[in-house]
């Protein structure tokens, strides 16, 4: 358990000892989502430290919350949830609805980060509301950003899990979305929506007509916009 405990035998005392160590959900929901290696997890949680992600995974692993297999032929590590983990995920989700309905837009809106937003934004495209017949490029661009974190790359092909990159990989582009930062994380969160940010300007679309067009649809917003 954490040092500083409680010292109560309250269960709610005893969970916040288990759970109140800073990242520890967000570590998990991220695993919740599908990440299982070291790498993926991390992505996830940007401003995190490696060396604390390792910590903070040893310790979730010794109070029998993820557990870490590894491949003895490849060496590589996976980490998943365990069974008293998953049932704390309605109760986190829950949590988030609650934070989505109650704290102010403005302190959400606070900390931007277009890298976090990219990550989770590439999980929840739908790739059967592009063109199936071959891939599709959507480059991504915040021009109030520094030129070294300001494009992405969203990749779709039939079959695949659509791919992010922060590095131009060097395919022809179908379509061109520049949009400022909030603007983007305000429509995807569900405090406002895409077609009012298009009108008002912050976000703009430019190519293939059909995606542009069909942004609404492949462009799926986070769980909690419908709250």
């Amino acid at each position: 358990m954490a040092n500083g405990g409680y010292n109560q035998f309250c269960p709610v005392a005893k969970a916040c000892e288990l759970l109140e160590p800073r990242w520890t959900l967000l570590l998990l929901c991220e695993m919740w989502s599908g990440s299982s290696r070291f790498n993926e997890i991390r992505r996830g949680v940007p401003g995190m430290s490696p060396t604390l992600m390792s910590k903070r995974l040893k310790e979730m692993e010794e109070r029998g919350l993820i557990s870490r297999t590894e491949n003895r032929a490849t060496g590589d590590i996976s980490y998943t949830t365990t069974i008293i983990a998953n049932e704390l995920e309605p109760i986190v989700h829950a949590l988030g609805e609650w934070a989505h309905r109650n704290v102010d837009s403005e302190v959400t809106l606070e900390n931007l980060d277009a890298r976090l937003l990219m990550w989770n934004m590439r999980r929840k495209v739908d790739s059967a509301a592009l063109p199936r017949s071959k891939r599709s490029v959507i480059e991504f661009t915040y021009p109030e950003l520094s030129k070294d974190v300001q494009s992405y790359w969203l990749i779709a092909k039939p079959g695949t899990p659509v791919d992010l990159c922060s590095i131009d990989p060097g395919y022809d582009v179908d379509l061109f979305v520049s949009a400022d930062l909030k603007a983007m994380t305000s429509a995807w969160m569900g405090l406002s929506s895409l077609n009012a940010e298009i009108e008002r300007g912050k976000i703009s679309l430019l190519g293939d007509a059909a995606i542009a067009a069909s942004i609404e649809q492949w462009l799926v917003r986070s769980s909690y916009a419908r709250f």
